[in-house]
């Protein structure tokens, strides 16, 4: 006999819930785990998912719908279980089974065994479920296989993705000037594209798990906090710099990226117990975001009215804010990585030949959308508790805070060493 339960296990406001497949099987009792598609609010599963009698019209009717899909998933993974050997049911089984329930077109279709293929194919299957950023980022890998394919004069199989083919792709990108980190990140995003061909029945190579890269240390900079006040002091005749500076201004201020802090909006704050706060859903992680907004923050929308800058588009600000601090003489010479083409001279340069290039710039040539953000949370290190610090940034754990902030460790040092004084 089996049974499926449901639960919501994240610690996110919002996030799907996960469902345990129990069996019992050769007199052992077994517990797999796995994740639907229904995303729900915390609130809903706590509150009014088990309650009988609901008043609320739409949260009823909210509860109705979940209900009737959950149960629907149920019977759907217990009919597979039935049709199956209990021996091969393990976690992959059932994360092939829940798929399927949501792509019920797919089941019936031929499966690509080559990797081209298969990355469409993949795709295609998970096209209710993948982002939009991550379809480009799978697109932009699949290309590249194409290149690699047109180069070794021969198809690339699933199968053969093993110790030979990552030879080869790192003499493919190390020809053509990529990253130890494009490589790294893109080694992990074709295994995990094989593995998912694996669920679905397609051999592998045996050495498919065991393939890694390791990770280079990335090189990003911050604003100091003197830097910061050189552009809030920075005088300014251009309409359009004055507004990037602002919004720069405002990043540092909150601590938020690019994709969150030009969509702020008067209404989005609010008053209590005398203090400001500043309301919004992340839009990366879907996070319901309450933070202080402080008087420094607070005199820039002063100078609006009371209302944010007027928006602009992320590369419009990433090209202005570089003009601020140039103006601003943000000179000091740093080591960092700036996009540059690799055309030769007298060729126009296609997508394709552009790299990040390792050297020594002034740090206004390395500025981008994410330096006020960056700079809040390292210059803020050491002097507010790290826990506030991620509850403003909205970073999950401490180790992906650190991560993100970018002092030395003889800075860390001699922050801390008030702390021993």
């Amino acid at each position: 006999m089996a049974t499926v339960n449901f639960l919501y296990r994240s610690k996110k406001e919002k996030a799907p819930v996960n469902l345990r497949l129990l069996f019992r099987y050769n007199e052992k009792d077994n517990v797999i785990g796995g994740k639907t598609q229904e995303i729900i609010s915390k609130d809903y599963w706590q509150n009014f998912h088990d309650k009988k009698r609901i008043k609320d019209i739409e949260m009823r009717n909210l509860q109705t719908e979940v209900n009737q899909q959950l149960s629907k998933l149920e019977s759907f993974i217990l009919d597979e279980y039935y049709k199956s050997d209990p021996s091969r049911i393990d976690k992959p089984w059932l994360e092939s089974v829940i798929s399927n329930f949501y792509n019920p077109n797919q089941t019936g279709k031929e499966i690509p065994k080559d990797l081209i293929g298969y990355i469409e194919y993949y795709l295609d299957y998970r096209k209710n479920e993948i982002s939009k950023s991550n379809v480009k980022k799978v697109n932009i890998a699949k290309n590249k296989m194409l290149r690699l394919q047109k180069e070794l004069r021969r198809t690339i199989y699933i199968k053969d993705i093993n110790e030979g083919f990552k030879k080869a792709y790192v003499d493919f990108s190390n020809k053509h000037n990529y990253s130890q980190n494009t490589q790294q990140r893109e080694l992990v995003l074709i295994k995990t594209i094989c593995f998912h061909a694996k669920h679905l029945g397609l051999d592998i190579h045996h050495q498919l798990d065991g393939l890694k890269l390791q990770r280079e240390e990335v090189k990003h900079i911050y604003l100091t906090p003197e830097e910061i006040e050189k552009v809030e002091k920075l005088k300014l005749k251009e309409d359009y710099l004055n507004n990037a500076r602002d919004w720069l201004l405002i990043s540092y201020f909150t601590g938020q990226r690019v994709s969150d802090f030009m969509r702020f909006t008067k209404d989005m704050i609010r008053r209590e117990d005398g203090k400001f706060l500043l309301e919004f859903r992340q839009k990366k992680t879907k996070k319901l975001m309450s933070i202080p907004f402080t008087k420094k923050a607070r005199e820039v929308t002063e100078k609006y009215n009371g209302n944010f800058p007027r928006a602009i588009s992320a590369q419009k600000y990433n090209d202005y804010i570089k003009i601020v601090c140039k103006k601003a003489q943000i000179n000091e010479e740093v080591q960092g990585k700036r996009r540059v083409s690799i055309a030769p001279d007298g060729v126009t340069p296609t997508k394709n030949d552009y790299r990040d290039i390792l050297d020594t710039f002034k740090k206004w040539e390395l500025v981008t959308s994410h330096i006020g953000r960056r700079s809040f949370a390292t210059n803020h290190y050491g002097r507010v508790p790290t826990t506030y610090l991620r509850t403003i940034t909205g970073h999950t754990s401490e180790k992906a805070f650190l991560n993100y902030i970018k002092k030395s460790n003889k800075d860390l040092a001699l922050d801390a060493y008030n702390y021993f004084e």
